[in-house]
């Protein structure tokens, strides 16, 4: 399937008229698996729409320990503190699932978004949604089982993908959910044994999705939900 600005459905729900002004502004580029997108403390110096790819934003502490805060695919951006008065943020970006994103120039959406109008109230939609999401993985990770945690993780991962498939290993996924190795590997072998997942030499298929959001603690739902609300498909 063809690439095109569309392929990320926050573009694609921008007017033609501004969509039209923002198009010769975009530069689709690779993201490879792992690929730092900016550090925390960094210069905002692009920002990016994905479109097959996901962007994991992480707090990472003073001792290099990190967690996820909220993951970034074709529903959204990256970079939304350009537009919302900042030019850096305390988070990492770094590519969760290997694809293709395009690339701005700051200034562009900048100007973009102080025009006003749709352009505006979308980003600002989507960036309410993207504020559920953090606070909803926060909840998530103090009151809920590691199983709990990767069913969630792996159905908002797929939900951003065009595929039942990740490239993911289990040491990423520890990191983003900011547990142990061991637990992720654990909770992993349950859904496995289950038929829910097929996973092997970091690659996840997801066999039986209606199965994992049996499983699932409430939290994905709430992400959900706030995500079709805000921002519903056409």
């Amino acid at each position: 399937m063809a690439i095109t600005p569309t392929s990320n459905r926050l573009l694609a729900m921008i007017p033609p008229a501004d969509r039209g002004r923002l198009c010769p502004h975009l530069e689709l580029v690779e993201l490879p698996l792992g690929h730092v997108v900016y550090e925390s403390g960094d210069q905002l110096r692009s920002v990016y729409f994905p479109v097959d790819s996901i962007i994991s934003l992480l707090y990472v502490m003073e001792d290099g320990a990190s967690a996820e805060i909220a993951i970034v695919g074709n529903e959204g951006i990256v970079g939304i503190a350009i537009f919302m008065g900042g030019e850096t943020t305390p988070s990492r970006a770094v590519v969760q699932s290997a694809g293709h994103a395009y690339r701005m120039n700051p200034a562009v959406l900048r100007q973009e978004f102080q025009r006003g109008g749709p352009m505006q109230q979308l980003l600002l939609r989507y960036t309410q949604a993207l504020i559920t999401q953090m606070a909803q993985t926060a909840v998530c990770n103090r009151h809920h089982s590691i199983d709990q945690q990767l069913c969630r993780w792996l159905l908002l991962s797929v939900d951003r993908l065009p595929t039942n498939d990740l490239t993911m290993t289990q040491e990423l996924i520890a990191n983003m959910l900011g547990v142990r190795r061991s637990g992720v590997t654990e909770a992993a072998l349950k859904l496995q044994a289950s038929g829910l997942i097929r996973y092997s030499h970091g690659h996840i298929v997801i066999l039986d999705r209606a199965g994992l959001e049996e499983r699932v603690c409430e939290c994905y739902a709430v992400v959900k939900r706030e995500f079709e609300r805000l921002l519903p498909a056409s």
